[in-house]
């Protein structure tokens, strides 16, 4: 049906603007929000598209459509790279010390990365939400070449990393594998609120494309010349919601259930939980003293540390010192007392010349600190730091003798031409037992010439790696030092189970200590034993009646809401219909002001004698045959009158006349055509005869009294 014209009033139209404008508007300026959307999406600072009164099939053309999966791609491998880099927060020191090996300059690397990887996704990010709230407004989307571009070079710069994570550092997934089993909970509780907000604009457009769907079948029961291409557009219609709809509600779905597939080791019952796992230093205690000296072991054993951790090596004089790196460049100033040889072995210098190297003004340097949380040192820990030199191993074994504390190390085999290539361990054993440390306090790792040190220090405790059950049985292995990605090893059990103990390298975030606790873990070896140290319960930690508790809650309260704002765009949808059905009904039987007719009714253009009055509908009588009788709209508006104003010109023809009233009983003769007249009641037993042709109308032309045209 053909809708009729109508104008609303203007405090009409702003009523029904609050009433069905979106909540964002009611905060800000719709002129400037809209402009803002448009301009940051397509780069337009001046609105030229017209609003869609409804969303059909395609809200964009063809073009938009093609290119908007490779924005949805963009964000999602943006999202993905982020997350994985931000749970792999626990290697950022070794991404560091690796990119300094191969750059020769210190520098927080993986800082730089977590802000790049953090931009590329806030910047796809607000792409999609732009894209979303102009579809919203029923804008059309049309991207900038310059975000096209930027978008295609995310792709490109998102992949290349990712490819760099799947072929070099394919453990980094490990630790994103185990960031989930402890997130899990609190992700599924937290991606149900997530499709609860979603819910909001899913339903919104669902239920306008129904409505529009709806629309389309109504015009086809009146229309059928496009009875087919309206058909696809149904179809189309359907296919749209059925895009939309089902992903939705499928994910939700999967969410409700996802519990029955969810093993958290962080779900059990308090009673079950194991002791807290012990601490080894991991070179002392990086983060409050220089690595590998005395006073990062000293604050290793403030923090109440296990055991110490550090790294061995000899010189060329045959000393144990306790060195990380091949050479000394990172961590002591021989780049300012011999730069020729900072990049030569540290093997090959000679003890008199190594102690007298300092090994601790690098760490008080804010651009050479190793850790990005570390906090300021105070002043007597800053004077300290900067008078560490290198350690022997014999001090550390001074240390851990007194403090009662157990010491495990990693020995460096020398380099080629040393003098101890080949007798290294026998010389380090040596040392140990002259140091007359107790033997028990010693925790053997290195697995060359293990019989040897068997034979040479029964009482040292052997460590192995992850070998098999029987194997270190059979040697006689009573504790293992794996990777903490391990964590996934289903195997873990059964080393418990054994009586073996498991120690874990390197955990330095609190929830991966959580993790190792829930696990059941006896120790880990960390750089970050000052905060750790601090937790008297796993984070994350729940039983599993709170946790089912929490489900069924958050999935019944969920569905209610769910269901709740879809109801509420069905409302208020119908409720609009109605309201637009009302007012077209309300403006067909009181239709607006005819311009053309307007300016004749003003006060100052009648005399007041011969004010026209016009009838009622229910007095007009319908005229027979192809008769009509003209629109007679009752009107509110008066304009100013105008001494000048002339009734409009109508064509006429030679022979034509045209009777029009010109007071009681007075007409005026007009030339119109032949055998055709309209009357059309003027007042009180007053009519108007116009002759008319066929197919032709005549607006009439009020006259004042005794007034002609003058054209005529």
């Amino acid at each position: 049906m053909p809708k009729a014209n109508r104008i609303e009033p203007g405090s009409q139209r702003r009523r029904n603007l609050k009433r069905h404008s979106p909540w964002i508007l009611c905060g800000c300026n719709r002129q400037c929000y809209i402009t803002l959307i448009t301009g940051c999406y397509n780069c337009e600072w001046q609105i030229k598209q017209e609003k869609k009164s409804r969303p059909g099939p395609c809200c964009c053309s063809w073009r938009e459509q093609l290119f908007y999966p490779f924005l949805i791609f963009s964000f999602l491998l943006s999202v993905v790279l982020l997350f994985v880099w931000i749970e792999t927060s626990n290697e950022y020191f070794g991404f560091d010390w690796v990119i300094s090996l191969g750059t020769g300059y210190w520098f927080f690397w993986s800082i730089v990365l977590l802000s790049l990887f953090g931009i590329l996704a806030a910047y796809c990010t607000l792409l999609v939400v732009l894209a979303f709230l102009l579809v919203w407004e029923g804008y059309e989307p049309n991207l900038h070449w310059c975000h096209k571009i930027l978008v295609l070079l995310v792709i490109l710069i998102c992949s290349f990393f990712l490819w760099i994570l799947c072929k070099y550092w394919q453990e980094r997934w490990l630790t994103a594998g185990l960031s989930l089993q402890i997130f899990a909970p609190y992700v599924h509780l937290s991606s149900i609120t997530v499709m609860v907000i979603l819910s909001w604009p899913v339903g919104f457009y669902l239920i306008h494309l129904e409505e529009e769907a709806r629309i389309r079948r109504y015009k086809m029961t009146y229309y059928d010349r496009g009875r087919t291409k309206r058909c696809n557009i149904l179809t189309k219609l359907r296919a749209l919601q059925v895009a939309i709809g089902l992903p939705f509600f499928l994910i939700l779905l999967c969410l409700y259930v996802m519990p029955l597939g969810i093993h958290s080791p962080c779900i059990q019952e308090e009673g079950k939980l194991g002791p807290k796992p012990d601490f080894f230093g991991h070179r002392g205690a990086p983060m409050l003293g220089p690595e590998n000296t005395m006073m990062s072991f000293e604050k290793a054993v403030e923090q109440g540390a296990y055991g110490l951790e550090s790294d061995v090596q000899l010189s060329y004089d045959q000393v144990p010192f306790l060195m990380h790196d091949n050479h000394l460049r990172r961590t002591t100033n021989i780049r300012e007392v011999l730069p020729n040889a900072s990049f030569t072995h540290a093997s090959f210098f000679q003890w008199s010349f190594l102690s007298t190297l300092n090994a601790g003004k690098w760490f008080v340097q804010s651009r050479l600190k190793p850790f990005y949380k570390m906090k300021p040192l105070s002043k007597a820990d800053r004077e300290k730091a900067e008078n560490q030199t290198i350690p022997k191993l014999t001090d550390l074994l001074e240390l851990a003798q007194k403090e009662k504390k157990f010491v495990i190390f990693d020995l460096n085999a020398p380099p080629q031409k040393h003098p101890l290539r080949n007798t290294y361990i026998r010389h380090v054993v040596s040392a140990i037992l002259d140091s007359k440390i107790e033997q028990h306090l010693i925790l053997w790792l290195p697995n060359f010439d293990r019989q040897y040190v068997r034979n040479a220090a029964p009482g040292f405790q052997q460590v192995g790696r992850l070998f098999s059950i029987e194997h270190l049985t059979k040697e006689n292995i009573s504790r293992i030092n794996v990777d903490y990605k391990r964590l996934f090893h289903s195997r873990l059990s059964d080393y418990k189970a054994a009586n073996i103990k498991i120690n874990l390298y390197i955990v330095n975030e609190p929830w991966l200590y959580s993790l190792a606790w829930c696990c059941r873990i006896h120790s880990v070896t960390t750089d970050n034993i000052h905060i750790l140290s601090q937790l008297n319960q796993p984070y994350f930690f729940m039983t599993p009646g709170y946790y089912m508790f929490m489900w069924l809650l958050m999935d019944s309260v969920s569905a209610v809401l769910i269901i709740t704002i879809f109801y509420f765009h069905w409302w208020r949808e119908h409720k609009k219909e109605m309201f637009d059905n009302a007012s077209i009904h309300t403006d067909i039987q009181e239709p607006g002001p005819d311009i053309e007719t307007e300016s004749w009714k003003t006060p100052g253009l009648w005399p007041p004698s011969s004010h026209p009055k016009f009838p009622k509908l229910s007095d007009i009588q319908t005229p027979s045959g192809s008769q009509k009788p003209p629109s007679t709209r009752p009107s509110d508006q008066h304009y100013p009158p105008k001494e000048d104003m002339k009734p409009p010109v109508t064509p006429q023809r030679e022979g034509q006349t045209t009777d029009v009233p010109q007071g009681e009983g007075q007409t005026t003769s007009v030339p119109q055509g032949e055998s055709q007249t309209t009357s059309v009641p003027q007042g009180e037993s007053q009519t108007t005869s116009v002759p008319q042709e066929e197919h032709q109308t005549t607006d009439i032309l009020p006259q004042g009294s005794h007034q002609t045209d003058p054209l005529l």
